[in-house]
């Protein structure tokens, strides 16, 4: 019979002050290629009968076409990214939708936050080698893409989730200047 291990406690090794600097270095694994070209050509949380694609395509030489193996299983997936193009951030914003008062930004999905990392739900319509197919894409063409996971009906999908300020019932509008 083995001996017990003592639990080990990973949290007490890594000493962070609140006030002390803490750098997080990040490399992209693929660039979105994405019909919108503008800031201000893009969706705002798409929802609509016509949604855009484009595709991701994957960083060679890393064995990502492994990592993708059994991914085309999924309809849905999330798409993590660095929002580029974004400069700065807002403690406010005005929402596109929804309100016509300035609300605190960790209330919002605005673009303008501290850290520049976008989260996005989109269809995947396919995979080929190290290039995913996407529909209903909000990013910009070139985007940086840092990470991908499925999405999982049972765990992104909360019964009785609050909408907060956004009134629920509210008709939504689609609205884009790309054509």
């Amino acid at each position: 019979m083995k001996p017990k291990k003592e639990p080990k406690n990973y949290t007490d090794a890594f000493q962070y002050e609140g006030s002390a600097p803490l750098s997080i270095e990040m490399q992209p694994i693929g660039l979105i290629h994405s019909p919108f070209k503008e800031r201000f050509t893009a969706p705002r949380q798409p929802n609509s009968s016509t949604p855009a694609k484009g595709r991701i395509e994957l960083n060679g030489g890393l064995n990502f076409e492994q990592a993708l193996s059994d991914l085309d299983s999924f309809t849905h997936i999330w798409v993590i990214y660095w929002m580029h193009l974004n400069q700065g951030w807002n403690p406010t914003v005005m929402p596109p939708r929804g309100s016509d008062v300035r609300r605190g930004l960790f209330s919002t999905r605005a673009p303008h936050r501290p850290n520049r990392i976008g989260l996005s739900v989109v269809a995947l319509n396919g995979i080929k080698k190290r290039t995913l197919f996407i529909e209903g894409l909000d990013m910009l063409d070139g985007t940086p893409v840092l990470d991908i996971k499925p999405y999982l009906p049972y765990a992104d999908s909360i019964e009785g989730a609050s909408h907060g300020w956004l009134d629920p019932n509210a008709a939504f509008t689609f609205s884009s200047t790309f054509k």
